[in-house]
């Protein structure tokens, strides 16, 4: 929605001097025209201005200051003397490209006699820290354009129909709930912008809107519209994308103007035929799937997309030329558009565990989700593919930004993302659009700016902390390059709590790079801010450093002699020519790279905890678990009324996909032919947000009927990761270097086992069993049994999955209410008796305990099957062993 565009004047640059004011009034005044918001003290100047030169001041038409700036509240007493002024611009941020971002100001009011500007037309009070809207606007007679975006507004005065003149009119990013009725008095209204507020219902005077050519509603809560819209007879854009909307009026295709209808992502389960009909409306991302217009005359005919859900057990779906909605039982969609794929196609799909060794992770990226990986690799779509990944919520600071990074078999690079959070569910979802399917995965990274940089020169700012500007003069390339830029803050107490010195400081940790090998042709100009507490007036040059850090961050260099420093009162500039790490110090120390390598090295660890659990139902069945410090009270507290013991162990620190190992001692193993076990130990890998959990069950080859077993387990330290820090490294080469944490286990004297005592059934008396068949491998009474042992208090959630009902479930907890082992008995064997003839029963027990969360018995079972078909198999070959050998005889002599 292209906004007007506020009156501007030319910016002359101001006399760098404090004195001089002719000199001052003469470079900054133009044509009536005073812009002051470019400069750090703009307010300064303007006082100056107005107390040397008010005679000329007084006849400014248009003027400009930030309100950044932390002299405006003075400067506001003036404003009232300025009663020619037009246009008044009091906006928050610094002056920037479009490669920039807004600071907030500090504006919350505006003085009453700022109502007695009678000429004023034009007012901007955008990126500031309005709640209400100050009454002395609702005065302005005159006033035709006010832009109030992205601040804080909640509601709109009663009475803001007053502004009868108003012509445009953008509260874009703020907090609206309601509009006032007198919002339909202004009858000049052109372009009305109330998008990303919490708007819930219209009131119907909005349809006495009838000059409004652009109505942008996009972004709130709204769940209908009214009828009068189709009143809007001058209408041509309406947007509406992005909210709740369950209906639209079907007379709005009666609007004789309207080029633009927006209705995407909303929750419409019916569209009218006159709507679909129209050749410009948008509809993608409603439930019944997107309604696209049809190019042939009858456009009403539109065919909806096909949605398919895919269970849990599936690994492939086909797409046609007709375009669907997938949705994975993991909570991935798809969208293929229609002639995305020329020919029917079969999509497979996996969700693989990370493996560090392929998903190589830059310093201070989090890890959010599993690999997705989409087949067949490299084939190319004929239109974009949308899929919206499911990821775990971060809980990293606003200098990070969520994106989904994809592999294309030689490196990883990152898709263009937006992300959202589900309504309902609150989940969080990333979403991004490719032509070829390849891996996929969701990280956090720290938030990246960038540009094109050419040959003119440009300005780049960080949005994080907008006081960082990267200044690239004219002729500091003969081709144009793209240039990123990522700063992470380091507070003042974390630099404290790491040196334990309270006289260190530093600046934002800076990181610049660029496409190209080549080093500028000019110096590249960079502004940081002084360490905290740190200003112009108090600097002792001799304890500011500049440091340089190569990309690895291993080797931090002194540059401060190198490179010409200039200050202001709240920043460092200097110049450099090729791109790296840059981080500012202000210290007594002198050999500062040692200590930045130690923070630095800091900053990219987790502190974490240990945890090994036992059921409290089945000791023998252990969780494993690595949990960040700040996790670990919420996950006990989730665990405790299934497992028990011991506290956690000592707080360790551990990177961000480090490989670590749990190994069983003392009189306790595992099963040695786990995929996840490397010489007796269990493997893991560290991901601050995924869960690095496992639950295993663990023996003892001992003799357990007559004593318990008190054993441990303990955690290592797996191959040091190639990119951690170097004295990291060294610390790991000594002697039980590796060790992390040790904890007890104990394994109680064991009771005799049900197919061992034959008596343990306890009157159950059932004719052998033999699930499945011989060839995929059977499943016998023996195997039930111990299968049965492993269920524990799960038996009713295992026996829904099964397809008993819940009157079934009841009536056996009942008859059986003195015995959990009774109760998992007449469970299991009754479903056995009733789908024995069934040769998929095997499946079906799999699945229920998949979806049961017991993966460990479902992976059992999977190993009794598979032991049962390398027999078959023995048993065919030596069956047919002599005949195998006349074959193979024929066919030597052959050769």
């Amino acid at each position: 929605m292209q906004k007007m565009a506020e009156p501007l004047g030319l910016r002359d640059k101001c006399g760098e001097g404090t004195s001089g004011a002719p000199a001052l009034a003469g470079s900054c005044l133009a044509d009536n025209r005073l812009n002051l918001d470019v400069y750090p003290d703009g307010c300064r100047r303007f006082l100056q201005l107005f107390k040397e030169q008010q005679g000329e001041v007084v006849q400014v038409e248009f003027l400009r200051l930030s309100s950044n700036d932390c002299l405006i509240d003075t400067t506001l007493g003036s404003l009232p003397h300025l009663k020619h002024l037009k246009s008044l611009v009091l906006k928050g941020g610094h002056a920037r490209d479009e490669f920039g971002s807004y600071q907030h100001g500090s504006l919350t009011s505006l003085p009453p006699d700022l109502g007695n500007l009678r000429c004023l037309t034009h007012l901007d009070l955008s990126f500031n820290r309005l709640s209400i809207l100050p009454s002395c606007i609702l005065q302005l007679p005159s006033l035709c354009v006010l832009l109030v975006s992205h601040n804080s507004l909640v509601t709109l005065p009663e009475d803001f129909g007053r502004l009868s003149k108003l012509t445009f009119f953008s509260a874009m990013k703020n907090q609206l709930k309601d509009l006032p009725q007198s919002i339909g008095e202004l009858s000049m209204l052109q372009d009305l912008d109330l998008s990303e507020n919490a708007l819930e219902l219209l009131p119907e005077e909005v349809g006495s809107l009838h000059n409004c050519t652009e109505l942008d509603l996009s972004g709130n809560r709204l769940l209908s519209i009214p009828d009068s819209l189709a009143n809007l007879k001058s209408l041509r854009r309406l947007h509406l994308h992005s909210n709740l909307l369950v209906t639209v009026p079907a007379s709005l295709a009666s609007l004789p103007n309207l080029s633009r209808l927006d209705l995407q992502n909303n929750c419409l389960r019916a569209i009218p035929a006159e709507i679909q009909a129209l050749p410009f409306v948008h509809v993608r991302g409603n439930p019944l799937g997107e309604t696209e217009p049809s190019p042939q005359a009858d456009k009403s005919s539109t065919r909806r997309l096909k949605r398919h859900f895919l269970a849990s057990g599936e690994g492939s779906f086909t797409v046609t030329s007709e375009g669907c909605r997938v949705v994975l039982a993991c909570g991935i969609h798809f969208y293929f558009p229609p002639g995305a794929a020329s020919d029917p196609l079969r999509i497979y799909f996996r969700s693989l565990t990370p493996d560090p060794q392929w998903v190589k992770l830059r310093h201070h990226d989090v890890l959010l989700s599993r690999v997705l990986e989409l087949q067949p690799h490299g084939v190319q779509f004929q239109q974009e593919v949308q899929i919206w990944m499911p990821y775990i919520s971060p809980q990293t600071p606003h200098q990070h930004e969520v994106v989904v990074r994809t592999f294309s078999g030689q490196s990883w690079s990152d898709l263009k993302t937006r992300v959202r959070r589900k309504r309902k569910s609150k989940k969080c979802v990333a979403h991004c659009c490719v032509l070829h399917f390849s891996w996929f995965l969701v990280v956090s990274r720290l938030v990246q700016n960038e540009c094109k940089v050419p040959a003119e020169g440009t300005l780049l700012f960080s949005s994080v902390d907008p006081n960082i500007k990267v200044i690239f003069p004219p002729g500091v390339t003969k081709e144009p390059r793209s240039v990123k830029l990522q700063v992470l803050p380091v507070s003042a107490e974390e630099i404290q709590e790491i040196t334990a010195n309270a006289g260190c400081r530093a600046s934002p940790l800076l990181y610049l790079s660029q496409d190209s090998t080549v080093d500028f042709l000019k110096p590249v100009r960079i502004q940081l801010p002084l360490p905290p507490g740190v200003t112009g007036l108090n600097l002792d040059r001799s304890r500011l450093h500049i440091l340089h850090g190569d990309l690895e961050g291993q080797t931090w260099n002194d540059i401060t002699g190198e490179v010409a420093l200039e200050f202001t009162h709240l920043y460092a500039v200097f110049e450099v020519t090729h791109f790296s790490w840059y981080w500012l110090w202000y210290t007594t120390k002198t050999y500062i790279g040692g200590i930045a390598k130690k923070v630095y090295e800091r900053l990219r660890l987790y502190q974490v905890n240990f945890i090994a659990l036992q059921r409290k139902r089945d000791p023998e069945q252990v969780l494993l678990q690595c949990v960040p410090k700040h996790k670990v009270d919420p996950v006990l507290k989730k665990l405790q009324d299934r497992y028990r013991g011991p506290e956690p162990s000592d707080m360790v620190e551990m990177f961000e996909g480090e490989q670590f190992f749990a190994a069983f001692e003392r009189g306790i193993s595992i099963d040695m032919d786990r995929p996840d076990c490397v010489d007796g130990r269990l493997s893991f890998i560290f991901y601050s947000h995924l869960k690095n959990m496992k639950e295993i069950y663990v023996t003892s080859p001992v003799d357990r009927k007559g004593q318990a077993v008190k054993g441990q387990v303990s955690f290592y330290r797996g191959a040091v990761p190639d990119s951690i820090p170097e004295d990291a490294s060294r610390r790991r080469k000594g002697p039980d270097s590796l060790w992390l944490a040790t904890l007890p286990i104990k394994l109680p004297q064991l009771k005799p086992r049900w197919d061992e005592n034959p008596g343990a059934l306890n009157g159950f008396s059932f004719p052998p069993l033999n699930l499945g068949n011989a060839e995929t491998g059977y499943l016998t009474q023996a195997n039930l049994l111990s299968i049965a042992r492993r269920v524990g208090a799960d038996w009713q959630s295992i026996g829904l999955n099964l397809g008993l009902t819940y009157q079934q479930i009841e009536r056996i907890g009942y008859n059986n209410r003195e015995d959990l082992n009774k109760q998992i008995l007449d469970m299991l064997f009754s479903w056995a008796q009733q789908n024995s003839e069934d040769p998929d029963c095997v499946n079906k027990l799999i699945t229920a305990m998949k979806e049961s969360g017991r993966q460990d018995i479902a992976d059992e079972i999977d190993a009794i099957i598979e032991l049962g078909r390398q027999k078959y198999s023995e048993s065919i070959r030596r069956v047919g062993l002599e005949q195998e050998s006349s074959t193979e005889d024929s066919a030597i002599a052959m050769t």
